[in-house]
């Protein structure tokens, strides 16, 4: 057997793979937009990967861990594609039986979301129905190749073949990629949705809260900045005006709130800044914005928590959970929310529209629950949540942290007077005082900026002197109640990395 003719084989498989992915992702973004074939096997790569290997992806990628995922899912099924083309070519039916094989792991992963329904299943087994139909059309007329008689029109006919296919395959990528940005209908929602007014404004921001440094973090992260880390390989597409919100467990009064009940109750509109557990000291996995919408406390308080309840389970609608104390939500000073609204528009869907969880003081994995779809109250000892099942603490306390925005590490500076500044939080507490330490020096004080709340972080600047040669510079913040940010150094997991941020510059 040529080696040309292994290679079209190998092709003709690649390319069966991409269409039977196409196909489902294009039926599915049609049929079951928050669930397809590629989303439900990521999520299964996710939950099944070692709490390690996800660390490792986040620290490496950031916010563009998911897009790291489906590349290797992709470069995956290339490959198995091009094995199959190879198999189909020495024997018929081979190849098809690797592409069903795919086809079914795709079902079988589908079968293990919590979004599963009977279309979402459907939609996989078409597209390995058109992976298995496509890879033994195409081996077939590489086959007639070895006939001489046959030899130059077989050619003409899978080039052409090919060729048709590489187009309906590209044909079908554009497509998709428009059907599964977000759904027509819940695009359509968000962009008709106008905010209410809320009855409780956020407090105006001091103009000294803004230190106008160079190079430092602005207090306000655009919604276009703000960093994203869930779950969701796909991100759930939840029409708002079938949206409801189930209040269970241990209470008193279950409660269902529909999305017009959520609109029509008194919101309130708070600055607040959120923090992902797996941020690295100095890391930029935290943002802060202006959150509008429900205090979760009168929520449960309609529900009425029986006694012995001690955690909220929530539940977003692809089966991601957290534990959140339910002392927090009930406290009448934590403006925890079920929030609807993001620096002045409808939450991005990447963010959680329609509805997510915002509570001041934890962290994300115990609390910020996005595309929310339930709230069981219960306790700690009878449930735990998705991260506390793969070894992270059930209970996420924001830690006192502060981080050098400028200059960068690594920089180049004039000696002499060199501007530092960044920022510094201790949500639900409060930044005290920020102060700024050269080489192996005395700390020195840092101008604070004023806070919009305590629920925020606060920039920081200090004045510096620096001789030429190299240097280390380290920060550390104090909150509200006097405690001094922790030099121990320590990993994100379980519960948040410690330490000081430093950087190195060169002064000239």
């Amino acid at each position: 057997m040529s080696g040309h003719l292994r290679w079209w084989a190998a092709s003709a498989g690649a390319l069966s793979a991409i269409a039977g992915v196409l196909a489902g992702e294009l039926l599915a973004g049609l049929a079951s937009p928050s669930l397809s074939p590629v989303s439900a096997v990521g999520g299964a790569v996710v939950d099944l990967a070692p709490p390690p290997a996800k660390e490792w992806a986040i620290q490496t990628f950031g916010t563009n861990d998911k897009t790291f995922l489906i590349v290797v899912i992709s470069i995956v099924l290339l490959g198995l594609g091009a094995v199959a083309g190879l198999l189909e070519l020495r024997r018929a039916g081979a190849g098809a039986a690797v592409a069903v094989l795919i086809g079914v792991v795709g079902i079988a992963a589908i079968a293990t979301r919590s979004l599963s329904n009977t279309l979402a299943i459907v939609c996989a087994v078409i597209a390995a129905a058109v992976s298995v139909a496509l890879i033994r059309w195409l081996v077939r007329l590489i086959r007639d190749e070895e006939r001489p008689d046959e030899r130059a029109m077989s050619r003409r006919r899978f080039l052409r073949a090919m060729a048709g296919s590489a187009a309906v395959v590209a044909l079908g990528a554009a497509v998709t990629a428009v059907v599964r940005g977000t759904s027509l209908a819940v695009s359509a929602a968000r962009e008709a949705l106008r905010l209410p007014a809320p009855s409780s404004a956020a407090t105006p921001i001091p103009a000294s809260a803004t230190l106008n440094t160079p190079g430092v973090t602005s207090l306000i992260t655009p919604n276009t900045d703000f960093y994203r880390i869930d779950t969701a390989l796909v991100v759930p597409s939840v029409d708002p005006t079938s949206w409801k919100l189930e209040v269970t467990g241990m209470v008193e009064q279950p409660v269902t709130l529909t999305w017009q009940e959520l609109l029509a109750k008194p919101l309130i509109e708070r600055y607040v800044t959120i923090a992902c557990v797996s941020n690295q000291v100095g890391g930029n996995l935290i943002g802060n914005a202006r959150w509008l919408g429900w205090p979760l406390r009168e929520l449960i308080e309609q529900a009425k928590p029986k006694a012995g309840a001690d955690m909220v389970l929530s539940r977003s609608v692809d089966g991601f959970t957290a534990s959140t104390p339910l002392e927090v939500l009930s406290d009448p000073g934590t403006d925890a929310i079920l929030a609807i609204g993001m620096n002045g528009e409808p939450l991005p869907p990447e963010h959680g529209f329609p509805v997510r969880m915002i509570v001041p003081g934890l962290y994300g994995f115990v609390s910020a629950t996005k595309w929310v779809t339930e709230l069981k109250v219960t306790t700690f000892a009878a449930d735990s949540a998705y991260w506390s099942t793969r070894g992270w603490s059930q209970r996420g306390p924001i830690k006192t942290a502060s981080r050098i925005d400028a200059p960068r590490d690594g920089a180049k500076v004039a000696a002499g007077d060199v501007m530092v500044g960044g920022v510094a939080w201790a949500q639900h507490r409060g930044v005290s005082r920020v102060e700024v330490m050269v080489d192996n020096g005395s700390w020195l004080p840092a101008t604070l900026g004023t806070g919009i709340s305590r629920d925020t972080w606060y920039q920081w600047s200090a004045k510096v002197q620096l001789a030429p040669g190299h240097h280390q510079i380290s920060v550390r913040a104090t909150d509200g109640t006097g405690a001094v940010q922790t030099s121990e150094v320590a990993p994100p997991a379980p519960d948040g990395a410690t330490g000081y941020h430093s950087i190195r510059v060169d002064a000239a």
